[in-house]
């Protein structure tokens, strides 16, 4: 066998590739991961751990420098040294360059061919740049540089309402910018159910963010003290920054998929079947998919395309996949939000309840927030949830636990909570949902 062949060749060093190369290894396969960029890729780099180190760093109340360096200390400068050589120790040959397909069994690394028996793509997702006249011609942020640079802007226009935004909205007000979020929509976050949005765009508000919603971006230009966004609706924002947060979309294009007979949707991520399989012998895990959207669902994905490797049949299953924004109050979802529900043509039945009803909320002294439930009548399911509230990413996990088993209402009301705390408003919400099928 050539020395260039392996069993498996794992494109794409980020999350999911970093770890489905670790575990095909550990379980005695010959593995190479190709990575142009930093193993690890964008999570521990440019995304979650730098963004959740400056939040936190904004609610104690920290100044730029001192949250500057906590953050640089925990995405380790850049440098990803450490992950590389945990990488070789289970068994893993980096190839550092940047890979393309040449077809079946075939791949390029900078010009060297390389042979495999398995690939696995799972090279992500970019930043998606919205078509604004003028915006290509002047700087602009992604959440890579508003996550990397020591800049603190004093005027910063957001694009966009989603996670990233509002996130990145929070950090920058904290520390004293003047921040503005323009969301063509009405509401922030239009893929959850719209008291998340209302609540959070509050809080927001209450930290100084102007939110322009219902407006769009229609031109950018430089101006005498900066850059000039003009708004659909006649408005005017000037910035020193402007930072693109319009959400991602899979990276396809540049890997050769072609030369495999495979084709993407503009936009739209690999075609993968249950198993995460995109053809014979190739399979695909994370962002690129389109469908794994977070890190915890990249993960997820990684381990199902490990086991078909490995020749242990398993399917994936994405209806109870979290969903957070990690705010001051956290958002929260899982399963369908009402609008999905609709879209998939799911009946459901809503119940839910306050955080300001709650023991916890008068001991936290912090009364925003909701719980809200879905259920699906015929079924006696939970089909969806979502809260807003003080650390709901850690008290709402049990309802993933019950989408994801199909738990039966009954059951649930039957489970007690202790006092005081915020799943008092889940299991009283679970009660009111009860009664109501």
């Amino acid at each position: 066998m050539s020395q260039n062949h392996y069993d498996v060749v794992v494109l794409g060093g980020g999350t999911a590739g970093e770890l489905a190369a670790v575990e095909l290894a550990r379980s005695g396969r010959d593995v190479a991961l190709v990575e142009n960029r930093l193993v690890g890729g964008e999570a521990p780099h440019f995304a979650d751990v730098p963004s959740k180190s400056l939040l936190l760093s904004a609610r104690r109340g920290e100044n730029w420098e001192l949250a500057l360096a906590r953050r640089d200390e925990v995405t380790r400068h850049l440098d990803d040294g450490r992950a590389v050589a945990r990488t070789a120790d289970s068994g893993v040959t980096v190839l550092r360059g940047w890979g393309r397909i040449c077809g079946p069994g075939r791949l390029d690394v900078d010009g060297t061919e390389y042979t495999y028996g398995d690939l696995v793509i799972a090279v992500g997702s970019e930043p998606a740049v919205p078509a604004v006249d003028g915006l290509a011609d002047v700087p602009t942020w992604t959440s890579d540089e508003a996550l990397t640079v020591p800049d603190l802007p004093r005027r910063l226009v957001i694009l966009g309402g989603g996670p990233v935004g509002c996130e990145m909205a929070q950090v920058y007000a904290a520390f004293g910018s003047q921040v503005t979020i323009v969301e063509a929509s009405g509401r922030l976050l239009t893929a959850e159910a719209p008291f998340a949005g209302e609540v959070l765009a509050e809080a927001l508000r209450r930290a100084g963010v102007d939110l322009r919603l219902g407006a769009e971006p229609a031109r950018v230009e430089r101006g005498e003290t900066g850059l000039r966004v003009w708004l659909s609706d006649g408005g005017r924002l000037d910035a020193d920054r402007i930072l693109i947060a319009a959400g991602r979309r899979p990276r396809v294009e540049g890997y050769g998929v072609e030369t495999l007979g495979v084709q993407a949707a503009p936009g739209a991520g690999l075609p993968v079947d249950g198993t995460c399989q995109v053809a014979d012998r190739v399979w695909a895990c994370g962002d690129v998919t389109g469908v794994a959207r977070t890190t915890h669902a990249a993960r997820y994905q990684a381990r199902v395309v490990v086991s078909n490797v490995l020749g242990k049949p398993r399917e994936a299953d994405h209806r109870a996949v979290p969903r957070v924004v990690y705010t001051s109050p956290t958002v929260y979802a899982v399963g369908v939000s009402p609008a999905r529900a609709e879209e998939l043509g799911i009946e459901t039945v809503a119940a839910g309840y306050d955080l300001a009803a709650t023991a916890r909320a008068a001991v936290e002294a912090d009364e925003r927030g909701r719980v809200e439930l879905y259920a699906d009548p015929a079924r006696g399911v939970l089909v969806g949830a979502a809260a807003v509230g003080l650390h709901a990413e850690e008290w709402m996990s049990e309802l993933a636990l019950a989408i994801r088993a199909e738990t039966p209402l009954g059951l649930l009301t039957d489970v007690v909570h202790a006092f005081p705390t915020y799943g008092e408003a889940v299991e009283a919400a679970l009660r009111e949902l009860a009664a109501r099928l």
